[in-house]
């Protein structure tokens, strides 16, 4: 029993273990190569969260009795976390063996469950590591097929990916990376660049919306698309966007009156319960209007505890903030949330501009988007506008508002304000 999960009635880890010396000295015997497939499951936490841990229990179960069925007699299946399953697979002819596994894995595991009454779906990312060519004691193997489940897992979930030497050498980089950001703040690396936004009625810039860069001293200036995606994953974002938040308020008030300042937010910052009050913090301290605050999110904030994100959204309006939404038209529900909330803007996500002049439906798709803010009350702004003809199409289209290179690139902080007083438009 010492040997067994008690939920699932598969081997532990201890008993994994036993398993893995005895395939090690079956190789080092009779050269008998064998493979590791590590095995997390997708989608799961929301069901754990949702429904509750019986439920989850139940569901763990069945995916247990899944794995079984799927490997021979003389492999083994064990569970050696909440949701982390490990398959040995011994007697192994070539990788091929190993590679159709791991696709039945990945198909049988994302197929639907019956639990209580509740239709399920979750889905199942797998990590490879074969012996003796990835290492043979166990410690190297289960490292080396996790280094394959991260890749898998950033290569959208649901697949499974074979470990290769590189993997570890951008492990050790992401790692790097790491503790460099997590020192960034107090070292004050990270910096605000703005891109001017321009109402085309009387062609006249009304604000600005905050870009973080992080200026590392060997590096260099870091993109976000580097950063952001990493921050995310390991809790950094919610401190550094509560430091965007405070910067952009204090930079704003040097700003001509009137233009107002947007900043966008995470769906980890709208689960933190200091949103709101951060916000407070910020306006208080540096003195900005309310009104002259703008806070973007994308559609993935709307995704999860909709009944609280709604709360908080009121409560920013309530503060006279104004919000919009970012990359519309990109997500499944966007319609719907329009719905539910009442946007002050709506912004068009660059990839239909840049279909103007490639896709004949590009035209219709923003006259829609125009059309359907206008009659809502909302504003409209048109992102990714680089060229005099994106910007005559987006005008006849309708929409009020448009931002993108032709208008400005992001700009340093320290160069804004002559930018904005300077500026003249030249459309």
């Amino acid at each position: 029993m010492a040997r067994l999960d008690p939920l699932t009635g598969l081997p532990n880890r201890l008993l994994l273990r036993e398993r893995l010396a005895q395939a090690l000295a079956r190789l080092q015997r009779g050269g008998e190569p064998y493979a590791l497939l590590l095995i997390d499951l997708d989608r799961f936490k929301p069901v754990n969260d949702t429904l509750g841990h019986p439920i989850g229990d139940l569901l763990l179960a069945k995916v247990a009795d899944r794995l079984r069925s799927t490997v021979r007699p003389t492999d083994t299946v064990a569970r050696i976390g909440g949701d982390e399953f490990v398959i040995l697979q011994t007697g192994i002819r070539e990788a091929g063996n190993t590679q159709a596994l791991a696709r039945r894995i990945v198909d049988l595991i994302s197929r639907t469950y019956m639990v209580e009454g509740h239709l399920l779906t979750i889905g199942a990312s797998v990590g490879v590591a074969l012996a003796p060519t990835d290492g043979e004691s166990a410690d190297k193997l289960l490292k080396n097929a996790d280094l394959a489940l991260y890749r898998a897992k950033l290569d959208g979930r649901g697949t499974y990916r074979f470990y290769e030497p590189e993997m570890d050498a951008r492990m050790q980089a992401r790692r790097r990376l790491e503790l460099d950001m997590r020192q960034a703040l107090a070292r004050r690396e990270f910096q605000l660049h703005y891109q001017p936004q321009l109402q085309l009625d009387g062609d006249r810039l009304i604000g600005c919306e905050a870009l973080i860069r992080w200026k590392h001293p060997e590096r260099g200036l870091i993109s976000p698309l580097d950063f952001i995606p990493l921050a995310e994953e390991i809790g950094l974002i919610v401190p550094i966007g509560e430091w965007v938040i405070r910067q952009a308020c204090r930079d704003a008030t040097t700003w001509p009156a009137g233009m107002s300042v947007a900043v966008n937010v995470s769906p980890a910052q709208f689960k933190s319960d200091r949103l709101v009050e951060t916000i407070i913090s910020a306006l208080a301290s540096s003195g900005l209007s309310a009104k002259r605050l703008e806070v973007e999110i994308t559609e993935g904030v709307l995704l999860q505890e909709s009944v609280k994100t709604l709360q908080t959204l009121h409560r920013l309006r309530e503060l006279g903030i104004r919000v919009s939404m970012d990359d519309f038209g990109t997500g499944y529900s966007s319609l719907s949330y329009l719905r539910s909330f009442p946007f002050d803007k709506i912004k068009i996500d660059r990839s239909f501009v840049q279909d103007l002049a490639s896709k004949p439906d590009g035209d219709a798709i923003i006259r829609a988007i125009a059309g359907l803010g206008k009659s809502l009350g909302m504003t409209t702004v048109a992102e990714g506008v680089e060229t005099p003809e994106q910007m005559q199409r987006i005008r006849e289209e309708g929409c009020t508002d448009v931002q993108g290179y032709l208008i400005s690139k992001p700009i340093p902080s320290d160069d804004l304000l002559q930018f904005l007083t300077s500026y003249r438009p030249n459309l």
